[in-house]
């Protein structure tokens, strides 16, 4: 079964950047797609939001 929700450690494997970098990318990704704050980033709006195919991203993590 695969995610759909992105998790700050997720973020470091596709950036290979810190744990505190990708807190903030999230944060700023919450910004640009409107969400309140108890509501999660998926995959597909990360990779949209960061320009990189879905399907890289999700052979990276899974």
């Amino acid at each position: 079964m695969k995610r759909i929700v992105l998790h700050t450690k997720d973020v470091m494997i596709i950036t290979g950047k810190s744990e505190r970098y990708s807190r903030e990318l999230i944060k700023k990704m919450k910004e640009h797609y409107l969400k309140k704050s108890h509501q999660y980033v998926t995959i597909k709006e990360c990779s949209k939001y960061l320009g990189l195919d879905v399907d890289e991203v999700e052979e990276v993590l899974f």
